[in-house]
């Protein structure tokens, strides 16, 4: 079974314009810096540098593709389930000491802790899907958020 990236839709084109970008420059740039060497000694450190950039070019290219093909928009959820956190929540939150916190549960690819970001596949992301505003998350024994806001974009 393929695992299934959650991608909001700016994310989808960002992976879109990576991987235009990869087949289209990125892979003409390599072939015309393929010196003269490719017709010698295999030995060449320059061979081995001329390969090792192309192994990473393709595969990089082969997960953006497999990216596009099993990726999932992230959505609002239907009305009746806006109470509870899902993957595309904007949470509020207040900690242990009282001071207030936000985050939002974006997919692996989008996730970034440092603006907010958690990966609905964290440990927090995973504490936080399910629960509802007023419920208290301790994420690994670790530090404790009340959740008091869960708020949804318009999709």
């Amino acid at each position: 079974m393929n695992k299934k990236y959650y991608l909001t839709k700016q994310g989808l084109e960002n992976v879109k314009r990576e991987l235009e970008e990869l087949k289209k420059l990125q892979r003409n740039e390599i072939m015309e810096q393929a010196p003269a060497m490719l017709e010698g000694d295999a030995l060449n450190p320059d061979y081995s540098f001329y390969q090792e950039n192309i192994e990473e070019l393709e595969k990089r290219i082969e997960e953006l593709e497999s990216i596009i093909k099993h990726y999932s928009i992230i959505k609002r959820p239907a009305k009746k389930d806006q109470e509870l956190v899902c993957i595309g929540a904007n949470l509020k939150l207040k900690d242990n000491s009282g001071k207030d916190a936000v985050f939002t549960i974006v997919g692996t690819l989008e996730a970034n802790p440092f603006n907010g970001l958690i990966s609905n596949e964290s440990p927090a992301g995973m504490a936080f899907i399910g629960k509802k505003v007023g419920d208290t998350v301790t994420i690994n024994g670790g530090p404790s958020y009340k959740i008091t806001k869960i708020q949804y974009e318009e999709s």
